[in-house]
């Protein structure tokens, strides 16, 4: 049966391979049918590769580890529009190349939520990636050329979804204030953008120094947008709190 396997394999099919011992047996004792055997193989085969596609595209996707939806509590925040963010994970903002913006607090779980809008999208076989604003910028300023920098910028163009984490927490110099202007215009009314940020609109100013880069920028990220506000006190805050008050208990 090595031979075998190692044949499988050659051409490609390389599941198969490892379970070909199974298969003819389960073929032996359930007296499968020749065509009854290569329905098995085929649906196995694409299974597998199915979820070695979605498992090369995650990893792509840099979203890394998250909590699932089903984990948020709802009654924490204040204000959170429960129908917005249910509405945002039925993807259906992708279809119609609209924005999804999430402004709240630090602590409130608008990372988790984006994490699980990507991976929704992921899983619907879109294009993905997640980045954080600050890493984006790094990286783009990070290139020494006009050339490497257009590449670096179709790079962040490419995904059907592109998630910029943590808006408002890196200060941009004049310097780079126009390149995530440069990101935003090649997905407007194009392809579709989540987005969060701990800054109302108003207080983007502060963070970009170029006045006009920044009404351009909010502009064309919120024209045809699904703006998110979700207000309350710090998740995180309320855990350190309760961990305290459990080892005073102990």
């Amino acid at each position: 049966m090595s031979a075998l396997a190692a044949d499988l394999k050659a051409i490609g099919l390389t599941h198969t391979a490892q379970v070909v011992n199974d298969l003819i047996a389960e073929a032996t004792q359930k007296r499968l049918a020749p065509a009854q055997l290569l329905e098995r193989i085929v649906r196995a085969e694409l299974a597998e590769r199915t979820r070695r596609g979605f498992e090369r595209r995650f990893t792509r996707s840099r979203i890394g580890r998250f909590k699932p939806v089903a984990d948020f509590d709802w009654a924490w925040p204040k204000r959170i529009d429960k129908d917005a963010v249910e509405a945002a994970l039925t993807l259906e903002f992708i279809t119609a190349a609209r924005n999804v913006v999430l402004v709240a607090p630090q602590g409130l779980g608008k990372t988790m939520l984006a994490k699980n809008i990507a991976h929704a999208a992921l899983t619907a076989g879109y294009s993905v990636l997640f980045v954080s604003a600050s890493q984006m910028l790094l990286d783009l300023a990070a290139q020494d050329s006009a050339r490497s920098l257009e590449r670096r910028i179709r790079h962040y163009g490419r995904p059907a979804l592109l998630c910029i984490d943590e808006v408002g927490y890196l200060s941009y110099d004049t310097r780079n204030a126009d390149l995530p202007f440069q990101i935003i215009s090649r997905h407007y009314e194009l392809k579709s953008i989540v987005l969060t940020t701990n800054l109302a609109f108003s207080d983007w100013p502060t963070v970009f120094p170029n006045a006009t880069s920044a009404t351009a920028l909010i502009d064309r990220t919120i024209h045809h947008a699904d703006i998110i506000a979700i207000e309350g006190d710090s998740y995180r805050r309320r855990e350190a709190q309760l961990d305290k008050k459990a080892k005073k208990r102990a």
